[in-house]
């Protein structure tokens, strides 16, 4: 089967301001944009007003909002459902305002971050969370993307299987990312991690890591495997978006940067393995 995959990109990784985002996404050929942050502020915490600017300068420079990289599920596991409950209601109005139905969250931190050889004790309740989350998704037409990092429950491969097969909503999906999973310390990513949640994707964040010390590299110069990913992912003809949060400058807790320059990095690095696998590209 071919693919031909879409790249989308952070653009709170190139600058703060929206307009200098996608100027440098624009001389990229890049058409797609995962709205995490602008001019400072978190997507979640835009007013009206900040989106309608969103949306302005989106049209002025022919980009898409892509996916909305909400911070849900970056929270204590132990806190009121209600408090996100009412944030992902919030994100759907943010959704309707700039054309984008598409979801970041995750599935909550346990109490005690310092290990995760607990963290099995909560699958339980993240998916019942996650199970209420993708309800709210299913009555709005939104999609959600859970994706797999450090600190959160579904930090490894197991678990990312366990909670997304658990909920069972075509509604959540998993969102991929080699990088988040190289950083706990699992190997072989893709050869292992591919019978487990392959057919589960539904979004791909585009970072490679370092298996010996967890340090962000671009795509293909890591351990994170991803020819491999992108090779299964041709032969089941995905036909979706490639995410470039390179991370090359800055790995933070919440966010990342990586500079108009580690962009360009990222997004050739990113182009020579599609290219090497025989993967198509549609250009925004």
């Amino acid at each position: 089967m071919t693919a031909t995959f879409t790249i989308s990109a952070f653009g709170d990784e190139i600058a703060p301001d929206l307009d200098e985002q996608l100027t440098t996404l624009n001389a990229l050929e890049i058409g797609g944009l995962d709205l995490r942050g602008a001019w400072g502020k978190n997507v979640l915490r835009m007013d009206d007003d900040d989106l309608a600017q969103v949306v302005k300068v989106c049209d002025a420079h022919h980009v898409q909002v892509a996916c909305l990289g909400s911070p849900i599920g970056k929270s204590p596991i132990e806190d009121p459902v209600e408090n996100e409950l009412n944030n992902l209601s919030r994100i759907f109005e943010i959704g309707e305002i700039v054309g984008c139905r598409r979801v970041r969250l995750f599935s909550f931190y346990p109490p005690n971050t310092s290990t995760n050889a607990h963290y099995d004790a909560y699958v339980e309740e993240s998916t019942a969370r996650l199970a209420k989350l993708a309800e709210m998704a299913m009555a709005e037409g939104f999609t959600l993307l859970l994706e797999n990092e450090k600190g959160i429950v579904t930090d490894t491969l197991a678990r990312c299987e366990a909670v997304v097969k658990a909920v069972n909503s075509p509604h959540l999906r998993f969102l991929w990312d080699s990088a988040n999973f190289i950083q706990v310390g699992e190997e072989r990513v893709v050869e292992r991690g591919w019978p487990m949640v392959g057919d589960l994707i539904g979004y791909v964040h585009i970072k490679d890591a370092v298996l010996s010390d967890g340090h962000v590299v671009p795509a293909g110069e890591g351990d994170g495997q991803l020819p491999l990913l992108l090779t299964h992912l041709k032969k089941t003809g995905y036909q979706g978006i490639l995410a470039l949060e390179p991370h090359l400058k800055i790995a933070g807790h919440s966010t990342g940067f990586s500079g108009a320059d580690g962009m360009k990095i990222a997004v050739t690095a990113l182009r020579k393995v599609m290219a090497d696998t025989g993967c198509g590209e549609t250009k925004g």
